[in-house]
This record gives structure tokens, C-alpha cells and sequence, in this order.
């Protein structure tokens, strides 16, 4: 990184202003300022529109008219591999037991979604601050994880929403160890399962930028992801077992394709080792 040449609005017209560290931290601060101000105009927005998107959006895996089980149910009348989708009676009933419960999910929920939706620009305020201490060549680097880094994690959000947690989700709420016992879900279970496999999808799809930047650094090269790609597809069918515990070969290989394409991809751009002189 260059020196200390940072704008105090982070324009790059204004690049060539020295700076001190105390001009750094205010302009940070306005960067947190403009950040937190953003979030919760958002956050308003959310909580006013909160019931509209919980009812069709948060539940919607919750009913047999949720749009995956409704294409799952007609690709399953002529591919008889798929499983059984054409349950229309399938309903999960979303129950509360504490008197707070709802008005802090409304709450809670709202602030989750709205971080999740200003994701873009607080990348975006974070590179406006760190561009202009950057060289031309780390720009061009730290911009492609910034960018890349945003796409994959909302890439592995809707992996989450549309295929694992339904997935998993439905098949707990059928699943009965006695016929006597009926299934009625919490309110806040619901929301931690929710809220869990999605962001913890978003996550999972950073680790091929997380494999670049180990490489950058000269930590990770591509021959060792290549000689351990026969126990890493090992550990991916372990982890894709446990993240659906349906049982069938169809839901395993949902959750492990994509995940097998993520390292495959991580082998792709890893830098190769150095040749020794």
C-alpha cells in the first residue's frame, strides 16, 4: 500500500491530499456514519413491510405452495429419481410460546434482512475508503474479492433459501418417531434454523475467495488441493450428510454438488507452487 494519500470523502479526484491518522479516522467515521444511517432507513423500510415478507418469503418453505416444492413436484412426474414432492397437503405449523417472541422476531428479522440487503454498499463505502492507499496493482486485486466476494455470498444465500433449508426443513417437520406425537414448531426455531443454514451457505460459498487469498499470500497452492481432492470429496459427503439428514441419494447430491463445485473452482484459481531454482 501507498503511504498516506486517503481523501476524506474517499474520491479519488482527491487522492493526492496527505493525510494524518486522525484525518484517517474521520474519514472513517463518516464512512460508518453514512453506513449505519443507510441501515437504518433500511431497517424502517423492513419492519414496515416485515409481515408482507414473512408471510410469502420467510414461511414460504413452510406450505406445499412454495415455488421449489411446485418444480420439484412436476420434474419429479417425469424423472422418477426425484423424491416425492407432490404433497399438497403438506403444511407446517409455526407456533409461539413466548409472549415477546414475535415482536422481537419482527424486530430481529428486520435488521438481519436489511443487513443482508445493504451487504453491496457497505462493500462498496469500504472500498471507496481503502482505494485510494491501494497501488494500481492491488486495486485491481482487492476489487475482484470485494466484488466476487459479494456475489458468492449472495449466490450461497439463495442456495440456502431455495434448496437447503427447504430441503432439510421439510423432511424434519414430516419426520415422526410416533404417530402419537405431532409436529409444532416453534416460532424461534424456525428463525434459527432459517437464519442459520442461509447465512452459513453465504459463508461457505467465500471459501473460494478465501482459497485466492491464502494463495496470494503464498499460504495455499493448487498441488495441495489436487493431491487432497479424493479426501475432501470425503469430507464434503460427510458435511452434506449432516446438513440434510433426508436419507435419500437425490437431497445428498444436491447439497454436495455445489459444495464439490466450490473446491473445484477454489483448484482453479490457486495460484501453483513456485518451481524451486
Amino acid at each position: 500500500m501507498s503511504e498516506t494519500d486517503v481523501s476524506v470523502t474517499g474520491n479519488p479526484e482527491e487522492e493526492g491530499i496527505p493525510m494524518t491518522f486522525w484525518d484517517h479516522l474521520e474519514v472513517f467515521r463518516w464512512v460508518l456514519i453514512r453506513i449505519a444511517a443507510a441501515l437504518v432507513i433500511l431497517v424502517v423500510a423492513c419492519f414496515l413491510a416485515m409481515p408482507h415478507i414473512f408471510d410469502t418469503v420467510i414461511l414460504g418453505p413452510a406450505s406445499s405452495g412454495f415455488f421449489v416444492y411446485r418444480w420439484f413436484a412436476a420434474a419429479g412426474k417425469a424423472l422418477p429419481f426425484f423424491p416425492d414432492f407432490s404433497d399438497s397437503s403438506f403444511h407446517a405449523d409455526i407456533i409461539n410460546i413466548n409472549v415477546a417472541s414475535q415482536f422481537m422476531t419482527h424486530i430481529s428479522t428486520s435488521f438481519w434482512m436489511s443487513l443482508v440487503l445493504l451487504f453491496p454498499y457497505i462493500i462498496c463505502e469500504l472500498w471507496r475508503f481503502v482505494r485510494p492507499a491501494l497501488y494500481p496493482a492491488e486495486k485491481k486485486a482487492v476489487g475482484f474479492a470485494f466484488v466476487s466476494g459479494t456475489f458468492m455470498f449472495f449466490l450461497g444465500c439463495a442456495v440456502g433459501y431455495c434448496l437447503i433449508f427447504p430441503f432439510t426443513f421439510r423432511f424434519l417437520a414430516e419426520y415422526q418417531v410416533s404417530q402419537a406425537i405431532a409436529n409444532q414448531i416453534s416460532l424461534n426455531s424456525y428463525m434459527n434454523n432459517f437464519l442459520g443454514m442461509i447465512f452459513i451457505m453465504g459463508l461457505v460459498f467465500e471459501l473460494p475467495l478465501l482459497a485466492w487469498l491464502l494463495s496470494s499470500l503464498g499460504i495455499l497452492h493448487r498441488e495441495f488441493l489436487q493431491r487432497y481432492r479424493r479426501h475432501a470429496v470425503v469430507v464434503l459427503l460427510v458435511l452434506s450428510a449432516i446438513i440434510t439428514p433426508t436419507g435419500d441419494p437425490f437431497s445428498l447430491m444436491l447439497v454436495f454438488m455445489p459444495l464439490y463445485l466450490l473446491y473445484e473452482l477454489s483448484v482453479r484459481i490457486v495460484k501453483p507452487a513456485p518451481e524451486e531454482s
